[in-house]
């Protein structure tokens, strides 16, 4: 928690300092733990449910560790359009996750995201925010390799 006060106090003086504090603490420790919520409320002079309110709004925070390798599959218009669904379909079931979760022994979490930038060349999806693109369910088990 000492480390967790001090990237807070670090960015205190800062105009609208909440989302550079979260931004800090996902980028140290991969997540933001739920105990520092009423700390960051406590430095910051606002409330818990508003801490709270943040964190759960933006979907790039996250409440528990990610796995050792995080993957995003593109969920825009643009690479439904190419079969995004199928690639969801597939990852989902050779990982044995759900989209938002992580598999059993920790090494991959699967994501949606709702646009990477690459719509010319979709289904796109992000390995460890290594951009590919025209994923195949093929492609996506050859991306992963052992991973699986």
């Amino acid at each position: 928690m000492q480390r967790i006060r001090a990237i807070a106090a670090a960015h205190a003086d800062q105009r609208g300092p909440l989302l550079p504090i979260l931004h800090a603490l996902q980028a140290e420790f991969g997540y933001i733990d739920p105990a520092a919520e009423p700390l960051l409320a406590d430095v910051l002079n606002i409330s818990t449910a508003e801490v709270h309110g943040v964190i759960t709004f933006y979907r790039d925070f996250r409440h528990e560790p990610p796995g050792r390798t995080t993957v995003r599959i593109c969920r825009a218009e643009a690479c439904q359009a190419v079969g995004a669904d199928r690639v969801v379909a597939h990852a989902e079931a050779s990982l044995g996750a759900k989209l938002g979760g992580t598999t059993d022994d920790g090494s991959v979490t699967l994501d949606e995201v709702f646009c990477l930038g690459n719509c010319a060349l979709g289904p796109a999806v992000t390995v460890d925010d290594r951009l590919y693109g025209r994923v195949s369910p093929a492609r996506f088990d050859a991306l992963l390799g052992d991973l699986r």
